[in-house]
């Protein structure tokens, strides 16, 4: 499983919106020019963003983009799923129940859905205000199962 430049740059936006919003909407403009991200490639994301419920667009003089609630309410994968889909690391796990003919003598099947949880756990653990926050970043890298 490889997390896409828009995974990266999805948490990068979002980040960046935490910590410039300050209650008033943060344009494409500016979060490109501190993020060193095309406003085109911004735009892609911050569709799937708004779809997803995480941000809110606003119109005019003063528009641009908002974080729908509180930082400390997001996770990380909550943000990875909206921009990259579920964090599955083999494509047989994709239905559910599983559809593989051999679910259920596949030796491997176990260790995928070992490693999805364990993804999942730790994307879930993190939260974007801890991204986001000096301070709290380092008990990111505190996670054990």
């Amino acid at each position: 499983m490889k997390i896409s430049s828009r995974g990266r740059y999805a948490l990068r936006f979002m980040i960046d919106l935490t910590q410039h919003a300050h209650g008033e909407a943060v344009t494409l403009k500016e979060v490109s020019q501190r993020q060193d991200i095309s406003v085109k490639y911004l735009e892609q994301i911050v569709t799937l963003l708004n779809r997803g419920g995480l941000i809110r667009s606003v119109r005019g003089n003063q528009g641009g983009y908002l974080l729908t609630r509180d930082p400390k309410n997001y996770t990380i994968g909550d943000i990875l799923r909206v921009v990259e889909g579920d964090l599955f690391p083999v494509t047989c796990m994709e239905s559910f129940p599983n559809q593989c003919s051999r679910y259920a003598i596949c030796k491997t099947i176990r260790f995928w859905e070992g490693l999805y949880h364990t993804v999942n756990a730790y994307v879930d653990s993190v939260t974007l205000h801890e991204l986001a926050d000096d301070d709290t970043v380092e008990s990111c890298w505190a996670y054990s199962i």
